[in-house]
């Protein structure tokens, strides 16, 4: 398992259209995920589960992936979480 902590920088957090990138890159990705936010713990590739979690603009998430492509997946979602999601 890998893991890394970033910093979600949209400006209106993981509203709809966000969520739905997020949601996209983790569906692509071979590897489990998970997202650590406080006490919770995210399956990403739902976006109805992403927007009930509620993620708001400068909050430090933790992105965990585990799998047998788990480097590669945990890079491409830190890039698209850093990249704005499409913002």
């Amino acid at each position: 398992m890998v893991s890394q902590k970033t910093t979600v920088n949209n400006a209106s957090g993981l509203h709809a259209r966000p969520a739905s990138e997020l949601a996209k890159v983790c569906t692509q990705c071979n590897s489990d995920i998970t997202i650590v936010v406080g006490e919770k713990r995210i399956n990403p590739k739902s976006i109805l589960i992403l927007m009930s979690a509620a993620i708001r603009s400068g909050t430090e998430i933790v992105v965990e992936c585990n799998g047998a492509t788990e480097k590669e997946d945990l890079e491409a979602v830190i890039n698209a979480i850093d990249g704005g999601l499409g913002e």
